[in-house]
């Protein structure tokens, strides 16, 4: 999922890059791009509701900027607005066809809709999950978080091997990719494979990630002296 707060690094002068903006702005009120640079700019700085509003800005002006839709959901997410998250990525789906992040986005939050009370709406959502994260990753197919999210869906259905074969693909797209090598870990201890799995947790801690000290205490009895 789109994180608001890392996107492209700020001039060193964030706030003179600002005020470059929003002088354009005032020459050309109308260019949606300006407007979304502007909100990236304010996003950095945190200034969310300010962003929010060039965000709406740049819509404005420009209906097809998928990446506009994509960071208003990120502000939905912050405010832990799932269903606004998942609205605004649909719609990046819908201002431009093939939009893979918003794809993988709206798999993301109806994984974390997933709450366990009633078993056949999070078996349907885990479903549409699945099938979003598919189509991200037809469109762009070296996506690598959507092929460790995937791999995530598979093993919420009990689907072990298939979640497998999903961050395997992952990194063989990108082999440093730590989430995947963390999932793996998982998935192989499951599977009783337990070289594999001490092999992918320590790559994915190498990598700087943290696993969690429950994992490394169940492989601890199968690493050999």
């Amino acid at each position: 999922m789109t994180d608001i707060n890392q996107g492209n690094p700020l001039p060193k002068d964030a706030d003179e890059h600002i005020a470059r903006l929003r002088s354009q702005l005032i020459k050309n009120d109308e260019c949606g791009t300006t407007h979304y640079n502007l909100a990236v700019a304010l996003l950095g700085k945190q200034e969310y509701v300010e962003a929010e509003n060039e965000l709406h800005e740049a819509i404005e002006c420009s209906p097809s900027l998928a990446e506009a839709y994509v960071l208003l959901g990120g502000i939905c997410l912050q405010r832990k607005d799932l269903e606004g998250c998942y609205r605004y990525n649909q719609r990046a789906t819908k201002a431009r066809a093939g939009f893979a992040e918003g794809y993988a986005n709206m798999a993301f939050v109806l994984i974390q809709l997933v709450d366990g009370k009633d078993p056949k709406e999070d078996e349907e959502k885990i479903d549409k999950a699945i099938k979003n994260l598919k189509k991200a990753i037809i469109h762009n197919k070296n996506f690598v978080q959507a092929y460790a999210t995937l791999g995530t869906a598979y093993f919420m259905k009990g689907l072990v091997q298939e979640g497998i074969k999903a961050n395997l693909q992952a990194i063989k797209v990108q082999p440093e990719f730590p989430v995947a090598h963390n999932n793996l870990a998982v998935a192989y201890l499951q599977s009783k494979e337990f070289d594999k799995a001490i092999a992918h947790c320590d790559k994915a801690e190498e990598l700087g990630y943290p696993v969690p000290q429950e994992l490394k205490n169940e492989l601890a009895p199968h690493r050999k002296a």
